[in-house]
């Protein structure tokens, strides 16, 4: 593990940068034209990521670290929830590949160690790491967690901007976590009958069996996480036999677990803090639905309460909770109509 950088050399990039706060923010940071992570905002961004860095070498949730650090900020752990740790890693590459700045490069080097230190040996990654008590020592799937990880580490392995000036044994290192990794996904998408289904948004890291998270996220198969993984399989330029009916075997359960004749309407509700409510409408024109949450074993759609009680009507869930949790998508739709046809005319599948 590489040592901090120095409080004084964090100060000096700060001041020299201006310690400027301008528009970009934590939603637009990587989205930004090339030029403008040699500029003097983006530096700027850089440094205050470097001041919530933890000393592990991770970033915190809930967070904009794209903002000075306030006067009474409190040190919260690091996660790979909500690309806590790979967001501010791909930016702090960029400017590093725009500028040339040892300082950024060797706080890259102790995030992306923490990255590879943090993955458990059966190939999964936790939530948070080092690890706290409860669902957060899952693996998780959960908001594109892992997904997110083995991106980062599959593009830094390959030598992809912004990670050309990684050395190559990190790039062995990053290779060899991310083949840990794809075992984890095919040893833990779930079977039904015999046949494999789909994925949980977190799963046990012993049974590898899907597990709880929060109160209303039950163990369950998923619909948009499982598409989040079925995309990272997709990009695999010569897919084994074992990757490729992995992913017919999803794709054929998306196909099963669809909804039909109904919608979801968002009626305002000015009495919950999101001021709109979630409901099922019938509706034989309206496009396919899918559930977030998919009962294991039935492929009933679940809804879970903040009390713990899980339930197959969303109109049976608290307002605060119905209205202010995404239970619902359309999403899969584009996935079966456009990319996994380009998948299988890619590979020349029958």
């Amino acid at each position: 593990m590489l040592p901090r950088v120095p409080l004084l050399s964090l100060l000096a990039l700060v001041v020299g940068t201006g310690a400027l706060s301008g528009a970009v923010r934590w939603n637009s940071v990587l989205r930004q034209p090339a030029e403008w992570y040699a500029g003097e905002e983006a530096r700027a961004v850089a440094a205050h990521m470097l001041a919530y860095q933890s000393p592990e070498g991770g970033w915190p949730t809930d967070t904009d670290t794209t903002q000075p650090l306030p006067a009474d900020y409190r040190p919260r752990p690091p996660t790979i929830d909500d690309d806590a740790t790979t967001r501010p890693l791909e930016h702090l590459a960029r400017v590093i590949t725009a500028t040339g700045d040892v300082a950024l490069q060797e706080a890259f080097l102790r995030g992306f160690d923490y990255l590879l230190v943090a993955q458990y040996p059966n190939g999964g990654w936790p939530q948070y790491f080092p690890l706290r008590e409860g669902y957060y020592s899952h693996i998780t799937y959960n908001d594109g967690a892992m997904i997110g990880v083995m991106t980062l580490l599959r593009d830094a392995s390959q030598g992809k901007e912004p990670f050309g000036f990684l050395d190559e044994t990190r790039r062995t290192r990053a290779a060899a976590a991310v083949a840990k990794g794809l075992e984890c996904i095919l040893r833990t998408q779930v079977k039904q009958d015999g046949k494999l289904t789909a994925w949980g948004a977190q799963h046990d890291v012993n049974t590898l069996a899907p597990a709880w998270a929060r109160k209303f996220e039950p163990p369950s198969l998923v619909s948009m996480e499982s598409i989040g993984i079925l995309k990272f399989l997709m990009t695999i330029p010569d897919p084994s036999p074992e990757i490729i009916a992995a992913i017919e075997a999803a794709v054929a359960w998306l196909g099963q677990a669809k909804l039909t004749g109904v919608r979801e309407d968002h009626p305002p509700r000015p009495d919950v803090s999101h001021k709109h409510d979630r409901v099922l409408v019938a509706d034989p024109a309206a496009p396919p639905l899918w559930a977030r949450f998919y009962e294991l074993g039935t492929n009933r759609p679940l809804y879970g309460s903040r009390d713990g009680l899980i339930h197959y009507d969303l109109a049976e869930i608290e307002p605060e909770r119905r209205g202010g949790y995404a239970w619902h998508s359309t999403d899969p739709q584009k996935f079966l109509e456009r990319d996994y046809p380009r998948w299988r005319k890619k590979h020349n599948l029958p």
